[in-house]
């Protein structure tokens, strides 16, 4: 899965513009948000999102890997428990949000050793 980042300058008429969009594209959301005046959406194809928001003139548009993590969220602490094995393996984190399935989306700068880190085996 992929974080798509672009910018939304006018809230929810960039939203509304970003999500035409993409839906005309046959481009799923499977979670995301919008903070500070940019827009972040998980999605299974980046290409064709990329593509497809770019003809639209809407951009400039980045698309990265994410890992997707399970995070027990009824049990106190366990966000610090998960950042702090990040940060002893030295990935750093550039955001996060949660997915449709209420799972913990990791936009990192380095996949592999995030996985490592939060003992994950298999690619989500």
């Amino acid at each position: 899965m992929f974080d798509i980042e672009v910018p939304a300058p006018e809230g929810a008429d960039s939203l509304a513009r970003i999500g035409r969009t993409l839906g005309a594209a046959g481009v799923g959301l499977e979670g995301g948000g919008m903070w500070s005046g940019v827009a972040h959406y998980l999605v299974a194809d980046a290409e064709a999102a990329t593509a497809a928001l770019t003809g639209a003139g809407l951009g400039p548009v980045a698309a990265r890997e994410v890992v997707i993590a399970d995070l027990d969220a009824d049990v106190p602490g366990a966000l610090g428990r998960m950042m702090g094995r990040l940060t002893a393996a030295g990935v750093v984190l550039s955001g996060q949000y949660s997915d449709h399935d209420n799972r913990k989306v990791l936009l990192v700068d380095d996949v592999a050793a995030a996985r490592s880190a939060l003992g994950m085996t298999a690619k989500r």
